[in-house]
């Protein structure tokens, strides 16, 4: 409305200067453009002579004052060209980012292994439970999700090397060994270390040294194994729980307890001797269990015959006598002979067991040429 209010304006100033038309009075100048102070016209020359420049005309001047150079008006709003409602576009679209950004931040879907930890301003506000939650937009407040149902699992040494530990004996051993691990309390872990499973790594780490270095030889790679890894899994838990970690040890597991390399072979012959060292301490034992229960089985047979005897000494007597000689019997070969003054057929070679065996037929001797007797010798 100002813009048609300063066009108006100016035409009346038009009228009252020079009546005869826009461009400038009758007298004093030529047909271009009038006299002293009067207005030119546009589409003329200047004057004195002097042409505009063959890219500059009047129309650009114009354009150029309409896009803001001019004051005054030419355009609604003082000769500045704006798009209509520009204004509110740019809030619509500030808005709308902003609807997104509370949308985003606000809105938290809680997987059901996991638990959202929220922070109000960088410290400490609650913990959401699995679903749907909603949260002041960030950065006034963040959630960090944490799986507390997930086994982490830590190996020991991570690449294929030697991990060398000293025995309480002042050996030295190759130990590989696992722990297993999970999270117990989620705003503990998630505020009270900054690197967890490097803390839980160098907890590891330390303990076993700490019970291998109380341990000997023979247990680390022998039956004290299981002693050793649930004496590791409580110091961890200890330490652990002294710092408020929010961890829970689940296991420890050794995988492999052996010798350096440079030691192997003979640390298998001194493990070869000692197991054969106990299998036979193991067969000896068995051995002397056998003969001690066998003892006590002829000891408790003993004693029954015995309370027999004292009831009937005699017909306990000769009962024992006869199951003896049954038992020595028993093996031999015998006859008897029952006829009194009966002389019979023995046939000793069946008797005595041995069955005489058949002699081969001797080799015939060729026959010698018997000579005739010699003639006696007669007189005439």
């Amino acid at each position: 409305m100002t813009g048609w209010m300063g066009w108006m304006a100016r035409g009346r100033v038009l009228r009252n200067d020079n009546p005869k038309g826009p461009w400038g009075g009758s007298g004093g100048g030529s047909g271009n453009g009038g006299g002293d102070g009067g207005p030119r016209n546009p589409w003329a020359f200047p004057p004195e002579g002097r042409r505009p420049k063959p890219n500059a005309t009047s129309l650009d001047e114009f354009l150029k004052r309409a896009r803001g150079g001019g004051g005054g008006g030419g355009f609604p709003g003082g000769g500045n060209f704006q798009i209509p409602g520009g204004q509110n576009i740019w809030f619509a679209a500030i808005g709308l980012l902003v609807l997104v950004w509370v949308a985003f931040t606000s809105v938290h879907s809680i997987a059901p292994q996991e638990k959202g930890v929220v922070s109000l301003f960088g410290r400490y506000s609650t913990t959401l439970n699995p679903g749907i939650q909603f949260t002041l937009p960030a950065p006034v407040a963040s959630v960090q999700k944490v799986d507390v149902q997930e086994n982490r699992v830590e190996d020991f040494p991570q690449a294929a090397t030697e991990n060398l530990m000293l025995t309480e004996d002042q050996n030295i051993i190759d130990l590989a060994y696992s722990v297993r691990w999970n999270i117990q309390n989620a705003e503990d872990y998630a505020f009270q270390l900054a690197n967890p499973r490097d803390t839980v790594r160098a907890v590891a780490e330390s303990s076993m040294r700490a019970a291998v270095a109380s341990a000997t030889l023979n247990e680390a790679i022998g039956a004290g194994r299981t002693n050793i890894e649930a004496d590791v899994q409580q110091r961890m838990q200890a330490i652990l729980d002294e710092y408020n970690s929010g961890v829970r040890v689940l296991g420890v597991a050794i995988k492999q307890a052996v010798a350096p390399q440079a030691v192997d072979e003979d640390f298998k012959a001194v493990s070869a001797a000692q197991q054969q060292a106990q299998a036979n301490i193991n067969q000896a034992r068995a051995y002397a269990q056998q003969i001690v229960a066998r003892a006590q089985g002829e000891a408790a047979s003993f004693d029954k015959i015995y309370e027999q005897y004292r009831q009937a000494p005699e017909v306990t007597r000769r009962r024992l006598y006869y199951e003896t000689m049954e038992a020595v019997l028993a093996k031999s070969n015998k006859t008897v002979v029952e006829a009194p003054g009966v002389t019979p057929y023995l046939p000793l070679p069946e008797a005595s067991g041995r069955r005489r065996e058949p002699t081969p037929p001797a080799a015939q001797e060729p026959a010698q040429p018997q000579t005739p007797p010699a003639a006696p010798q007669g007189g005439n």
